[in-house]
């Protein structure tokens, strides 16, 4: 982690922001009932109540238990089930079992974030230092990580019910992106400067900037389209080995992979999608979504171009319109060079997951305002495709 805070920037800007991500994620429980808040259909879905907790406990365990006095833990318990994957601090629920807490209730976990919420507020009446709200500042961004994830969960989940479930009626992301159906950005080859600049807040693998080589090359303006995506179907792109690494090969196979997530084909043969306004038919000009780095980089092949590197993306980036989608690149999530990992346990936060995931740019539908920036560095598994993911074609 990177945190510094903005020149100018006093306790009550951290604090009003602080309150309005945290009424935020309140705004994005309204819709739900509370057995919405318990399922979790799969390892890498966390259920609502999980997701709102853990946001929680990290203001707890790594602001208040130990920088404001007299501070008492809600629930000593608490920091067993709720730490994510923090091993300096100490055991965890097992990821996959987050789904198996009945209890804490979700109205106790409500009472859990008022608990913790005015204690912050006299956290912030003690006038705490720049260092201490740089750790503010980051427990906001990761709060706001858990608001998109808390989003593309509960997407999953309620795809699994065959009652269709609707989240909001007026909520369909998924629609949005750029229009520049022909346009591409070319730059020359040459040296460029990569990574985040300035004093405002980054992560830490963000960091340090540094300089790439890059040879000449070209990018679309334009996302990859569900019409582009059907024709990559129809055309037997799920059924050609030629287009795909082996690995994604297999997991086609073993999956029976035969469209993007959310997809269905219906009885007239055209495709419908569901998303958290319900289920919808496919709006074919909408940029293609939920699909997996495997799919990504076979499209790619059958279209006779490739995926851009996370650093020709980020050169380019200013050239184009981005963040409807997270775009997959073709780079490997590594360090940069200079690359440091803070003490303690927010030295975890991203450091210990650079090995066997692809980096992915941009941001999507469904990040919150405020939290998307051309350096940041999103990674997943090559296999997962439940968050807002599209591809961007290059040459």
């Amino acid at each position: 982690m990177h945190s510094a805070v903005v020149k100018g920037t006093d306790t009550e800007e951290i604090r009003n922001r602080f309150l309005e991500t945290r009424a935020e994620t309140e705004r994005l429980c309204e819709p739900l009932e509370t057995e919405d808040y318990i399922p979790q259909p799969t390892v890498d879905v966390s259920p609502a109540k999980w997701n709102i907790a853990h946001t929680t406990w990290f203001f707890e365990e790594m602001i208040l238990r130990e920088n404001l006095k007299g501070y008492k833990l809600f629930d000593p318990s608490f920091g067993f089930l709720f730490n994510s994957y923090y091993n300096t601090i100490g055991e965890r629920t097992d990821r996959h079992k987050r789904g198996d807490l009945s209890r804490p209730t979700v109205a106790e976990v409500f009472e859990y974030r008022r608990h913790v919420e005015a204690s912050m507020e006299k956290f912030f009446a003690g006038g705490p230092g720049e260092e201490l709200l740089a750790l503010v500042e980051l427990g906001i961004n990761h709060e706001q990580q858990h608001q998109e994830l808390f989003l593309t969960d509960l997407k999953y989940t309620f795809s699994l019910n065959p009652l269709d479930i609707v989240y909001r009626e007026d909520f369909c992301p998924s629609e949005n992106g750029p229009r520049d159906a022909n346009g591409i950005t070319s730059l020359a080859s040459g040296i460029y400067e990569i990574g985040h600049i300035g004093d405002g807040f980054c992560f830490d693998n963000e960091l340090a900037r540094h300089k790439v080589y890059l040879d000449d090359f070209s990018v679309s303006k334009d996302l990859v389209r569900n019409r582009d995506f059907v024709n990559f179907i129809k055309d037997g792109g799920y059924e050609d080995h030629r287009l795909w690494h082996s690995e994604g090969w297999d997991w086609v196979k073993g999956n029976k992979i035969d469209s993007p997530l959310y997809w269905r084909l219906e009885d007239d043969g055209s495709y419908s999608s569901y998303t958290l306004s319900g289920r919808r038919e496919l709006n074919l000009e909408s940029p293609v979504c939920h699909i997996s780095f495997y799919e990504a980089s076979a499209f790619a092949e059958w279209s006779g171009k490739r995926l851009p590197t996370e650093f020709e993306w980020e050169a380019a980036s200013s050239n184009f319109e981005w963040g409807s989608r997270w775009e997959w690149t073709a780079s490997s999530y590594e360090p940069y060079p200079g690359f440091e990992l803070a003490d303690g346990a927010v030295g975890e936060y991203n450091g210990k997951f650079m090995v066997n995931q692809k980096v992915l740019r941009g941001a999507s539908s469904v990040t919150p305002k405020g939290h998307s920036r051309n350096t940041y560095r999103n990674f997943f598994h090559p296999n997962l495709r439940w968050q807002f993911t599209g591809i961007r074609l290059a040459e």
